[in-house]
């Protein structure tokens, strides 16, 4: 099952590494091929270096491994285009932009990505169009292969039937969970107080104390207060609060903004650089603090609607919809997800104070209003949901019946894939470095190899 995982998981990897800064450490040579193209050293050794960033498991001979990943994507890409898939240019170059701007995130500037890659941002969204292309016609080739996979619960019985008793995953207990969110009004004269913080901070920065210094000094979001306040915006992106994004891209290179006010408190917003639709900005955060009173008020409108819900005349996706004021809560329904996106969570991955409340409440029940903070650290006040709680337990169908078949369905899937490339594995034209001649997974691979 692990080698089921991990093939597809690293059919569909993204590109989370600096190649060009890689490939200065290693000495370059053609390993492999598949028709005409061409499989590097470097390539897998990338491969591998990214998988070890993202945390993946590797496997016990990852070369061999990844090797198997590579030739899989080239023959997929062969196939693509022999059929005539087709891309979208302008989603490839989104695609390079937002990775491109990740990295930046991650590196604090453009300055610093490009001394570190040792190659400008142009040349970088160049050396990424190849790899991107043959990802995305590699995961098109796959999904048409795949399209018409689906598993019956007669094969869902078949499948956990023929796992040994002794080899049962155990499950540790599960949770679902929703909540409702409201966000306490603070005092007029508290914002006020705020803005006038960051007005005296705004005075500090134009007389020639570093931005950066004064946004770690100050800053209340919590996310960027060690880079110095960095954000890297698009004007294409949708998820920034319109007040902090129209005013960041109104400014000029070096200009301080007047105090703003998002959903989020009040912000001073420096503009570093401008590239395009890219802007690196810097910010400083003040989220103004909520009294007693303003608390009080949110827990009785919430106390409200918690007794709507124990009587029934509201359902909870209802509730969620017309009084969460979280943005998340929209999209999941008030359900809080899992990495896995499902609405199953264990209890390692809660806030502390949602553990505390959950601790002694049975499934279906509401929790009192109680006051938190959100993911951002801001104030907030709301309704503990608690759907269901699943004990320790071994797998069984009957309690895990959704995990056990998307096991089956990946097992099934991975077994169509292999039927598909041992059927046109000898059309293609196969090199393999003979140092990979060990590695047993590639043994049909080796043999179309040898034919050649």
């Amino acid at each position: 099952m692990k080698k089921i995982i991990f093939i597809l998981a690293t059919i569909l990897i993204t590109v989370t590494q600096l190649s060009a800064q890689a490939k200065k450490f290693v000495v370059d040579q053609i390993v492999g091929k598949v028709g005409d193209r061409i499989i590097l050293k470097s390539d897998i050794s990338n491969a591998i270096e990214d998988a070890r960033r993202q945390g993946m498991e590797l496997p016990e001979n990852p070369n061999c491994a990844f090797m198997e990943s590579e030739l899989v994507k080239k023959a997929l890409v062969l196939q693509a285009e022999k059929d005539s898939i087709t891309i979208d240019e302008e989603e490839i170059e989104a695609k390079i932009d937002m990775q491109i701007r990740s990295f930046i995130q991650n590196y604090g500037s453009r300055e610093a990505l490009e001394d570190i890659a040792g190659r400008s941002i142009d040349q970088l969204k160049e050396d990424f169009k190849r790899p991107f292309k043959e990802r995305e016609l590699a995961n098109k080739m796959r999904e048409k292969i795949l399209e018409t996979i689906k598993i019956s619960p007669i094969e869902v019985k078949a499948y956990f039937d023929g796992i040994p008793k002794d080899s049962l995953p155990y499950y540790e207990s599960e949770l679902e969970i929703g909540k409702i969110v409201v966000y306490p009004k603070p005092d007029r004269e508290v914002e006020s107080y705020a803005a006038k913080e960051l007005n005296d901070i705004k005075k500090q920065a134009e007389s020639g104390k570093p931005f950066e210094r004064l946004a770690s000094l100050y800053s209340e979001d919590k996310g960027t207060e060690q880079q110095g306040g960095v954000l890297n915006l698009n004007r294409n992106d949708k998820q920034w609060d319109p007040a902090f994004f129209q005013t960041a891209f109104k400014l000029k290179e070096g200009q301080i903004s007047n105090v703003v006010k998002s959903k989020f408190g009040f912000h001073i917003i420096k503009v570093i650089s401008k590239n395009g639709d890219d802007i690196a900005v810097r910010h400083i955060l003040k989220i103004p603090m909520v009294t007693d009173d303003e608390v009080k008020e949110s827990i009785e409108k919430l106390d409200s609607v918690r007794s709507k819900l124990i009587a029934g005349t509201i359902q909870f996706g209802e509730a969620v919809s017309k009084y969460s004021e979280d943005d998340d809560d929209k999209f999941s329904g008030g359900m809080v997800l899992g990495p896995d996106g499902s609405s199953y969570v264990t209890i390692d991955q809660l806030d502390k104070n949602m553990i505390a409340v959950i601790k002694d409440m049975k499934p279906g029940q509401y929790s009192q209003p109680l006051k938190m903070k959100d993911n951002n650290g801001k104030d907030c006040v709301a309704i503990i949901y608690l759907r269901n709680r699943t004990n320790p337990h071994v797998a069984n169908l009957k309690d895990d019946y959704n995990k056990i078949s998307q096991h089956a369905l990946a097992e099934k899937k991975q077994n169509t894939l292999t039927k598909w490339f041992a059927e046109r594995i000898n059309t293609y034209y196969i090199f393999l470095d003979p140092s990979y001649s060990g590695c047993d997974d590639l043994g049909p691979w080796l043999k179309a190899s040898v034919k050649n």
